[in-house]
């Protein structure tokens, strides 16, 4: 069985998209008719996430831990439990491509460490993505970790230890840990995700963070070209 792993925070306005994506990239006939269980992890949720969530086919559990690498951990560890091989993790942010299970099982690695694209870039977008095109590497062989776009089989997650209750850089450790183990990893552009360019960031060294540091980086730059 596979697991995707959805984390969620306070995130209602996005996670409809985000289920309608995973329900679609688990579709049996792409994947030799193996079962796909879907959950998605309330870290700490006041707002319609868990009705949406439950709405939209998927498992819950809800914590109030505050913390990214926590809510993964224990959503890899409930869906471990339940028999799953592989383990998906995307955010409720993001949208995955139809393709996104199938890519990362047919690479044949240990792990699947995949890119991501932006969505909508909002206010001052085309400046914010000429830069971020410019500076990130969205190809085959590119060395970015993202928790919302990663897969591991749960022979190699246990061995690596799993994730660690870290409040940001948790799929980082867990790469690190993975590559220690002599884990193989696939650092593949095919598996697409797009995600949201919110500036309103959960973990201060995610890619939120990223985005912020892209729009200043972007507007001296601009800047500097208008001087």
């Amino acid at each position: 069985m596979i697991a995707v792993i959805i984390s969620a925070h306070n995130d209602e306005a996005r996670l409809p998209a985000c289920l309608r994506a995973v329900r679609e990239a688990s579709r049996r006939r792409r994947l030799g008719g193996e079962a796909v269980l879907r959950l998605v992890v309330l870290d700490a949720c006041t707002d319609g996430s868990a009705a949406i969530a439950r709405e939209g086919g998927a498992h819950t559990l809800s914590l109030q831990v505050c913390n990214i690498g926590a809510a993964r951990a224990q959503g890899a560890q409930w869906a471990i439990e339940r028999g799953a091989r592989w383990l998906a993790f995307t955010d409720a942010d993001s949208v995955v491509a139809p393709d996104w299970l199938s890519v990362q099982l047919a690479l044949e690695a240990d792990v699947v460490c995949g890119t991501l694209g932006v969505r909508d870039w909002g206010q001052d977008g085309e400046r914010m993505r000429r830069h971020y095109e410019a500076h990130y590497t969205d190809a085959d062989g590119h060395r970015h970790v993202h928790g919302a776009n990663l897969g591991v089989s749960a022979e190699a997650y246990r061995l690596a230890g799993g994730c660690h209750p870290m409040a940001c850089s948790d799929d980082v450790a867990l790469v690190c840990a993975l590559q220690a183990c002599g884990a193989t990893i696939a650092w593949s552009a095919a598996p697409r995700v797009a995600t949201s360019a919110q500036r309103l960031f959960k973990a201060p060294s995610g890619f939120g963070a990223t985005v912020q540091r892209i729009d200043a980086a972007s507007r001296i730059l601009a800047a500097q070209e208008s001087a």
